[in-house]
């Protein structure tokens, strides 16, 4: 952490003005660090008194044996009485990390009733997995999860744990990491293994999603990250794997929670799920509203796909947010992917440039979609889009 020496500084401001991220100030005389900082160092540079210093490890956490920490966990999330198609993901990417630092690939599985979901994920890849077993894990709740997840941990020593970066895996496993003081990356796209070290290289967008950051936590274990869904491909299941079960016993205590959960529901309102369909017709501010968009739907039904838009489309009000795709929206990997009126912005593409194809519909030829695409139509989308409808209605007859 950022360590300020009171003695030495002298209130100048030169630290304040170099924060790009408004994390320092100076208050009564003295340098003051807030939560927002990013250890970039450059406050450092600019301190001529030298009243600034980072930390290595804070105060009262001591550095990880990590020779003691082994092994690549993947957290098996299962809701609605499956296993979430992200943690199949996450075996895929699992195993090859797990085959590069010459280790067991593990799941963990908690829920109730759940045993038959283990073969499942052994043919996915898994050499081991930890099923928790317990009708107090039948409803999903944040503290009793955190604490089984905490508990095995502590219990096994993995030096790698993923999640799917999902509404469950983005509350449960922060906790995790905060009561383990582990380091952890949200919502990475990228995942590798320094060979020399073991580090866990962990890359993920930043600053709005305008450069890729690769991060590191060398100095504690578990390394986590969570992962987006549909950004690493899964492996093709072996039925024939062999792997281990192991039963997991949890302490009682563990179990118990402030929590009732009366009941869960699937959601009426949206079915559409933008991530399991092959074909996308994505429309953006270039569609210019609710009539742009009956276009787009026509065409996606022409596809067999669904309709996707843009995050301008989305607070425009012209369709609902189960829609979006992008960086604050979600990750496909449609085999077909057609941007209408959609410029490209790198926030968007994160979340649809693993599409096997992609199209690109625009009147203006210097969008940055069109340096993503595979292929591109420079034209009114008004006039393009209808002529493209009937000509798939043509060739169906």
């Amino acid at each position: 952490m950022l360590k300020v020496d009171a003695e030495k500084c002298i209130g100048c401001g030169a630290c304040e003005e170099q924060c790009a991220f408004g994390a320092i100030k100076v208050e009564d005389g003295c340098a003051v660090v807030g939560d927002g900082c990013t250890l970039c160092g450059g406050c450092i540079d600019a301190c001529e008194a030298e009243a600034l210093h980072i930390e290595e490890a804070a105060p009262g956490r001591e550095t990880a044996d990590l020779a003691a920490w082994q092994g690549i966990w993947v957290f098996a999330e299962f809701r609605h009485g499956s296993v979430a198609p992200v943690t199949y993901e996450l075996l895929g990417v699992g195993r090859r990390l797990a085959d590069q630092r010459g280790v067991a690939l593990s799941a963990v599985l908690p829920g109730s009733g759940v045993r038959e979901e283990c073969d499942g994920l052994i043919a996915a890849g898994a050499d081991r997995v930890y099923l928790v077993d317990d009708p107090a894990l039948a409803q999903y709740r944040e503290d009793v999860y955190g604490r089984v997840l905490e508990e095995l941990i502590r219990r096994y020593q993995p030096e790698v744990v993923l999640a799917g970066a999902t509404a469950i895996g983005r509350s449960v496993i922060p906790q995790v990491a905060t009561r383990l003081g582990a380091g952890l990356t949200a919502d990475c796209t990228g995942l590798d293994i320094r060979p020399e070290d073991g580090t866990l290289l962990q890359t993920r967008p930043a600053f709005g999603g305008n450069i890729m950051a690769t991060i590191e936590c060398p100095d504690t274990r578990p390394q986590m990250a969570t992962v987006r869904p549909r950004v690493m491909a899964p492996a093709e299941p072996d039925p024939a794997r062999s792997g281990e079960v192991v039963d997991v016993e949890i302490a009682p205590g563990h179990l118990g929670s402030r929590v009732e959960v009366l009941e869960t529901v699937v959601s009426q309102t949206e079915q559409v799920n933008i991530q399991e369909v092959e074909v996308l017709v994505a429309g953006g501010r270039g569609v210019e509203g609710e009539k742009g968009f009956a276009l787009i739907r026509e065409l996606a039904e022409e596809l067999g796909g669904a309709v996707a838009a843009s995050r301008a489309a989305v607070d425009s009000g012209w369709i609902s947010y189960p829609h979006q795709v992008g960086q604050t929206g979600k990750t496909v990997c449609p085999k077909l992917y057609i941007a209408c009126g959609i410029s490209g912005a790198v926030q968007h593409a994160v979340g649809m440039q693993s599409a096997e194809v992609v199209v690109a519909i625009n009147r203006d030829e210097n969008a940055p979609i069109f340096n993503i695409a595979t292929y591109g139509l420079v034209g009114d989308l008004f006039e393009v889009v209808p002529l493209l409808a009937r000509k798939i209605q043509e060739m169906k007859k």
